[in-house]
C-alpha cells in the first residue's frame, strides 16, 4: 500500500540538517555549514528555495527533480560553480545575478520560454536548457556574450524543429564545441558560415561599435568620477553658465534685446575661463591630496609593521626562554623546585606582557602623532582650495552682476526707443511682453538675475558640502580602523598571555613526590 504523496514545501532547517547528515563522510564531519562545498537537495518535493544563506562556501548545489517554480534565495551562494535546477517548474530565468563564478548551469526540463538574465555569468562553460519552451530561434543570439560557453543543450525545445536550427546556432555561436550532446563537425560549421556570412559580419560590426561605445562610456564615467573626487565636476567648460540660464523664461526673452547676444557670448567666455581655473586647481589639488593620503597610510603601515617585528622578537625571546624552562621542569620531581621555576616563568611572562603592552601603547602614540600631522596638512590643503574656489565663485557673481547691469541698461534704452517709437527693427512678440513698461522689464531682469545668482550659490554649496563630507568620512574611517586594530592587538596579547598562564598552571598538576 503506497503512502500519500507529500505536499510540496520550502527548504527548512530540518530538511537541510537531514541532507547534511546524509552526505557526511569522514572528510566532512565537524564541518560548519558555511564551510560545506557540496549539497544535494534533489528529489525532496521542494517548492520554494529558502534557508540557504549560511552555505556561503558551496561550489556545487543540486536542486533537480523538485517542484521549484522560481529561482530565488541563492544570492549568498557566490562561490557556486555548478548548479542543477533541472526537472522543476521554472518559467523564468532569474535570481542568478550574484553567481558570477558559475561555470555549469542546468535548467533542463522546465517551462522556460526565453533565454535571459544571465549577463553576469561570464564564466559559463556549460548550459543545459533542453526540454523547455524556447520557440524563438533568434533568442539564441543572446548567448554570443558568453565567450567561454563550449557546451549547449537545447534539445526538446520548439526551435529544434526548424530546419535551420543547427546551422543557425553554429553560425551565431562560433566558439561552441558541443550542441545537444554532439560534437559540432567542420562541415556543419562551413555550411553555417557560408549561409550566414553577411548577417554575422554585420552583427560583428554592430557588436564592435557597441563595444567601442561601452569603452568610451566607461572612460567618460571614470573621468567624471575623477572630477567628482576632485569636487570640480561639470566645471571644465560652460556647464555652470548654461545651468544658470536653464529653465529661465525671462532670460530667453531678455536675450532678444538688440546687442544682448554679443553680451551673452562675452559673459559665457569669461565665466568659462573662471570655471576652468577652478577645474584645473581642483585636479591639481586632488593629485597633491591623494599623495598626502597615500603617504599617511604608507607611514602608518610601516609603523605597524615595525612594531609587529619588535613584538615578534619579544615573543620569540620569551618562547625560547619558556621552552628551556619547560624542558627543565619536566625533569624536576620536587614540588618546591618546580614552584621556584614556575615563579620565574610567571615573572618573565608578566615582564613580557608589560613589554608587549608598552610597545602597543608606543604605537598608539606614534600613530596619533602621525594622524595629527596628517589631519593638519590635509585640512590646510583642503582649506586653501576651498578658499580659492570661494574667490572664484565670487568672481562668477561679479560677472553676473556686470551682465545684469549691462543687460538692464540695454533693456531700458530699448524700452525708451519703443515708447518714443524710434526703434527701427521689429520686436519679437516674446520681447514685446517685457517692453510694456519699466516695472515689467526691471522685474523680469531682476528675477532672471536672482535665478543666476542662486545657481552659482548652489554650485558653491555643493562643493563645500562635498569637501566637508569627504574629510569627515576620511577622519571617521581612520579613527575607526585604528580602534579596531588596537582592540584586536590587545586581545591577541591578552589571549597569548592567558594561554601561557594556563599552560604554566597545568605544570603543577603532575608533581611527583
Amino acid at each position: 500500500m503506497s503512502g500519500q504523496q507529500e505536499e510540496p514545501g520550502v527548504i527548512d532547517e530540518q530538511m537541510l540538517q537531514r541532507a547534511v547528515e546524509e552526505q557526511q563522510t569522514r572528510n566532512t564531519e565537524g564541518i560548519q555549514l558555511e564551510e560545506l562545498l557540496e549539497l544535494r537537495l534533489d528529489y525532496r518535493n521542494i517548492l520554494k528555495i529558502y534557508h540557504l544563506w549560511s552555505f556561503s562556501s558551496l561550489t556545487k548545489l543540486q536542486l533537480d527533480n523538485n517542484a521549484i517554480e522560481r529561482i530565488e534565495g541563492l544570492e549568498n551562494l557566490t562561490n557556486l560553480t555548478w548548479l542543477d535546477l533541472s526537472f522543476n517548474k521554472i518559467e523564468v530565468i532569474e535570481g542568478l545575478q550574484t553567481l558570477v563564478k558559475l561555470q555549469d548551469l542546468s535548467l533542463f526540463n522546465n517551462r522556460i520560454s526565453v533565454i535571459e538574465n544571465l549577463d553576469t555569468l561570464q564564466r559559463l562553460q556549460v548550459l543545459s536548457l533542453g526540454n523547455n519552451s524556447i520557440a524563438q530561434l533568434e533568442n539564441v543570439i543572446y548567448l554570443r556574450r558568453f565567450q567561454s560557453l563550449r557546451t549547449l543543450n537545447l534539445a526538446g525545445n520548439p526551435i529544434c524543429e526548424e530546419d535551420r536550427y543547427k546551422t543557425f546556432v553554429s553560425a551565431y555561436l562560433p566558439e561552441l564545441v558541443y550542441l545537444d550532446y554532439r560534437l559540432l563537425d567542420e562541415q556543419t560549421r562551413e555550411t553555417a558560415n557560408a549561409k550566414y556570412q553577411y548577417a554575422i559580419e554585420e552583427m560583428r560590426q554592430n557588436e564592435m561599435q557597441e563595444q567601442q561605445a561601452m569603452e568610451a562610456q566607461k572612460i567618460s564615467n571614470e573621468e567624471l568620477q575623477l572630477h567628482k573626487d576632485a569636487f570640480v565636476e561639470n566645471l571644465n567648460g560652460a556647464q555652470l553658465f548654461h545651468s544658470m540660464f536653464a529653465d529661465d523664461p525671462d532670460a530667453e526673452k531678455l536675450a532678444l534685446l538688440p546687442g544682448v547676444d554679443a553680451l551673452l557670448e562675452e559673459f559665457r567666455s569669461r565665466m568659462e575661463a573662471v570655471c576652468m581655473q577652478m577645474f584645473e586647481a581642483g585636479l591639481s589639488q586632488y593629485s597633491r591630496r591623494s599623495a598626502e593620503v597615500e603617504s599617511f597610510f604608507s607611514c602608518s603601515r610601516e609603523a605597524v609593521a615595525e612594531n609587529k617585528q619588535k613584538a615578534a622578537q619579544i615573543a620569540a625571546y620569551f618562547e625560547s626562554f619558556r621552552r628551556l624552562k619547560t624542558a627543565e621542569m619536566h625533569q624536576i620531581q620536587h614540588a618546591v623546585q618546580l614552584e621556584t621555576h614556575l615563579s620565574v616563568c610567571r615573572q618573565q611572562l608578566t615582564h613580557t606582557s608589560e613589554q608587549l603592552m608598552s610597545l602597543e601603547l608606543q604605537l598608539v602614540d606614534q600613530l596619533e602623532d602621525v594622524y595629527k600631522e596628517f589631519e593638519r596638512n590635509i585640512s590646510e590643503m583642503l582649506g586653501g582650495f576651498v578658499e580659492f574656489v570661494q574667490g572664484m565663485f565670487a568672481q562668477c557673481r561679479d560677472l553676473e552682476n556686470q551682465h545684469h547691469e549691462q543687460q538692464l541698461e540695454i533693456g531700458l534704452e530699448t524700452l525708451e526707443k519703443v515708447l518714443k517709437n524710434e526703434l527701427e527693427e521689429e520686436i519679437p512678440d516674446d520681447l514685446a511682453m517685457l517692453l510694456v513698461d519699466k516695472d515689467t522689464l526691471i522685474n523680469a531682469a531682476n528675477a532672471s538675475h536672482d535665478t543666476h545668482l542662486m545657481k552659482i550659490d548652489n554650485r558653491e554649496d555643493v562643493l563645500r558640502t562635498h569637501t566637508d563630507s569627504w574629510i569627515k568620512h576620511l577622519k571617521t574611517e581612520i579613527q575607526e580602523e585604528e580602534m579596531k586594530r588596537n582592540r584586536k592587538r590587545i586581545s591577541e596579547i591578552q589571549n597569548y598571555i592567558r594561554f601561557v598562564k594556563e599552560e604554566l598552571e597545568d605544570m603543577t598538576l603532575p608533581v611527583q613526590r
